[in-house]
């Protein structure tokens, strides 16, 4: 019972470090890579648990055109709830920043050179 316990509060100390962002693209059909990894076209959903102004690059493409290149930082908005946390453990005060909710990019087509 010690561990289960153990294990929840553990689960819930790392959601609760975590920040999610919506990523899109004025483009629906450029791809949009996230720190290198191709997460989808058009609109993705991205979540991480770096810390506190951390940056989080991303990329987006489409044949034929030149990529553009953007990034967003974890300090953008106050987290409540690490603060909360971090009156208790001091850790979570690493996470009292989160991302935005949503990291609108435009996307143009620029023809290869």
């Amino acid at each position: 019972m010690k561990k289960l316990v153990l294990v929840v509060m553990a689960g819930l100390y790392f959601i609760g470090c975590s920040s999610t962002t919506t990523i899109r693209s004025t483009d629906s059909s450029a791809k949009i890579y996230v720190d290198g990894e191709l997460k989808g076209t058009g609109v993705v959903t991205h979540s991480d648990t770096k810390m506190i102004g951390s940056s989080t690059s991303v990329r987006m493409e489409k044949p034929g055109c030149e990529p553009m290149f953007y990034s967003f930082s974890r300090n953008e908005e106050f987290d409540a709830g690490a603060c909360a946390g971090g009156v208790l453990v001091l850790i979570p005060f690493l996470w009292i920043q989160k991302y935005k909710p949503e990291h609108i990019y435009e996307y143009n087509c620029n023809p290869k050179k």
